[in-house]
């Protein structure tokens, strides 16, 4: 059987305990811009702490932006282990939401057209963050078990369409800064405590697909929308995240582990590749559905339901 490399890049937001469970040992970094001064985006908070990063993202002073992986990077990754025999699954966030996935294609053509033999497979996983981290669990999962090369990419491809996410935004004004909605409202939501709440569209975007009074009211449907939309869950790995919000993301997972069975569920920050874009006050899960509906039509229907039942 052909030996190959699965290579996620550092979006899969897959802290190190994660990595360690399935033997994921390299990941393509970024990069993020704070202040002017450049850092390398890694799964882990070794350039800056999680309380400083996103305290800075608070900040309408501060100026935060992230940039895709350079070419260089993918091309020297891909030609080590193309000469040393390895086939690479590259994995990488939306196409829609970055460049990465053309830039890891690119890499890829170059390294195949001086080595002819090189077997290197781009996966856009239509996705992000925690729901990308969810396609790299499965992903080693699948090659622990022995699956070849194109089962793994197959799996993938089938599969992909099937992560979904829920939880609330626990905070509006990052949101405001961003121009997603006015300050105004981001006031007045602040105040009375609105939450958004959605899941990804077929191209990665988190779609707000309802809004809750109150973080209790929010979990509570998060909890009850991953009851009605998840299938299979009793074999399932599921994945929580958060965004500086700790103590509440750990007190939901233990609440989901208390009423939801399943293979294992796992616990993990947005590290600053995919932070700098969500801002602080995400509470996530992420788990497999049926292929989200078109215009996530079935999903919002689902949420409101289930808001409406809390």
């Amino acid at each position: 059987m052909r030996k190959y490399v699965i290579l996620p890049d550092v979006t899969c937001d897959l802290n190190e305990e994660i990595r360690s469970y399935f033997g994921i040992e390299d990941y393509i970094p970024g990069y993020v811009n704070i202040n002017g001064k450049e850092y390398v985006t890694t799964l882990d908070w070794k350039h800056i702490s999680r309380e400083e990063f996103y305290k800075t993202l608070d900040d309408k002073k501060s100026t935060v932006s992230s940039a895709a992986p350079s070419p260089e990077q993918y091309y020297q990754k891909f030609k080590e282990y193309a000469e040393k025999g390895y086939a690479v699954i590259s994995m990488s966030l939306s196409s829609k939401i970055s460049a990465t996935y053309n830039v890891a294609f690119l890499a890829a053509k170059r390294v195949k057209e001086e080595m002819p033999n090189a077997a290197i497979y781009c996966v856009d996983t239509t996705r992000m963050s925690g729901s990308f981290g969810l396609l790299v669990m499965y992903a080693y999962s699948l090659q622990k078990q022995g699956k070849t090369y194109e089962e793994v990419i197959n799996w993938l491809e089938e599969n992909k369409v099937k992560v979904h996410q829920m939880g609330p935004i626990d905070g509006l004004t990052f949101i405001a800064r961003r121009g997603r909605i006015s300050a105004g409202k981001a006031i007045m939501g602040n105040l009375i405590g609105i939450k958004p709440m959605g899941d990804s569209n077929t191209d990665g975007y988190v779609t707000v697909l309802a809004k809750a009074k109150g973080i209790k009211k929010a979990l509570a449907a998060t909890l009850a929308y991953v009851k009605a939309m998840a299938v299979d869950i009793e074999n399932q790995y599921v994945l929580i995240s958060h965004s500086d919000r700790e103590e509440i993301a750990k007190a939901f997972k233990e609440k989901f582990e208390s009423e939801i069975k399943c293979k294992k569920v796992f616990f993990s920050d947005i590290f600053s590749a995919c932070g700098t874009n969500m801002g602080p006050g995400v509470i996530c899960v992420y788990f497999m559905g049926n292929p989200i509906s078109e215009e996530c039509a079935v999903e919002k229907e689902a949420l409101v339901k289930a808001l409406a039942e809390c």
